[in-house]
């Protein structure tokens, strides 16, 4: 390694604050780097061929990695125009989840309707179930999880202008409350822009380094125009953390931790923003038992919707709606 090279990287040993120590990566072909006698072993990425040292290091400190142009064009196109399918109703998925704005009273697609901001919970629809298996994108999701990969939480976000109520707004929030399966160091979201994303339209907003911190306490926040079902919010958090804005070009991606804070702003444009994502797991994560725990409100939310939607009774757990939802995209369902 050049001197050059040397000082970057003790640069960046020193803000992931192991003034004294060593990396140690494991048999790869990822270079391992002499720094002092000490041996740290790095938490949240996996040794592979795939991730230089330098990514590895950067979501190691900051809980993200943005991969430029990684979903085709092509592909981009095959998921909106399904979407659009979906708008117009001449589609039905089971157990897929239509949801709409709550201030919004016309779609893009379908006039006289509420705008339809997401779609979730796709597994079951073959063409946009494909964004979660495309190769390119299991590549990466591999250095987080390892080989044995499921495909846990599909969505399809249609961020529509705001009307002026600021609902198009997501809260900052951690998306591990909604999981009730561990590790949070062995899953991980894919979500890829589907057009240019910026301030302007709502882009992604992230707080670096918080995917070191715990899961916290989520709630509605008390929004003037009101807050669309499930989008819930951390109680309390430092504001005044610094955050990164994602600007992000068509088919680039981001991958990001579920215990990172994060959130979007609103779409202050004329058009949809649209974006498309999946959270994985490994397969041989298991599940808990979120009684007694800070994700006791959504499960108790869950449950009560599943009983309008389904007729289900009490005794539905967040286990039982992710095992329902879960699928195999890479390796052996081991566990989950």
């Amino acid at each position: 390694m050049s001197h050059t090279g040397a000082t970057r990287l003790k640069a960046i040993l020193g803000h992931l604050h192991h003034a004294d120590s060593q990396i140690t990566t494991l048999p790869t072909s990822a270079q391992v780097v002499p720094y002092s006698s000490n041996s740290v072993r790095l938490r949240y990425t996996l040794n592979n061929d795939h991730l230089t040292l330098e990514q590895r290091l950067f979501y190691e400190e900051n809980g993200y990695l943005v991969i430029k142009n990684l979903v085709a064009d092509e592909d981009i196109k095959r998921f909106r125009d399904e979407f659009e399918t979906i708008c117009r109703r001449e589609v039905v998925v089971p157990g897929m989840v239509v949801m709409k704005d709550v201030a919004i009273a016309r779609s893009e697609f379908v006039p006289d309707q509420k705008a339809i901001t997401k779609v979730q919970d796709f597994q079951g629809d073959d063409e946009l179930f494909r964004y979660c298996t495309l190769p390119q994108i299991l590549e990466y999701v591999e250095c987080f999880t390892g080989p044995n990969i499921m495909a846990m939480h599909t969505m399809l976000i249609n961020k529509p202008p705001d009307a002026g109520k600021k609902t198009s707004r997501h809260p900052m929030h951690q998306d591990l409350h909604y999981f009730p399966f561990r590790p949070a160091d062995r899953i991980v979201c894919a979500w890829t822009a589907m057009e240019r994303i910026d301030r302007s339209n709502g882009c992604l907003v992230v707080l670096p380094g918080t995917h070191k911190g715990t899961l916290k306490q989520h709630d509605y926040p008390e929004w003037e125009g009101g807050v669309n079902k499930m989008y819930h919010g951390v109680r309390d958090y430092d504001s005044s953390q610094p955050r990164v804005h994602l600007i992000m070009e068509k088919g680039d991606t981001v991958f990001f931790h579920p215990v990172l804070i994060h959130g979007s702003g609103m779409n202050q444009t004329q058009g949809f923003r649209k974006a498309i994502s999946c959270h994985y797991a490994s397969a041989d994560c298991y599940y808990i038992d979120v009684k007694g725990t800070t994700q006791e409100n959504i499960e108790a939310e869950i449950r009560e919707l599943a009983n309008k939607r389904y007729g289900t009774d009490s005794s539905l757990t967040l286990k039982d709606v992710w095992a329902f939802r879960g699928r195999l995209v890479a390796g052996s369902r081991t566990n989950l």
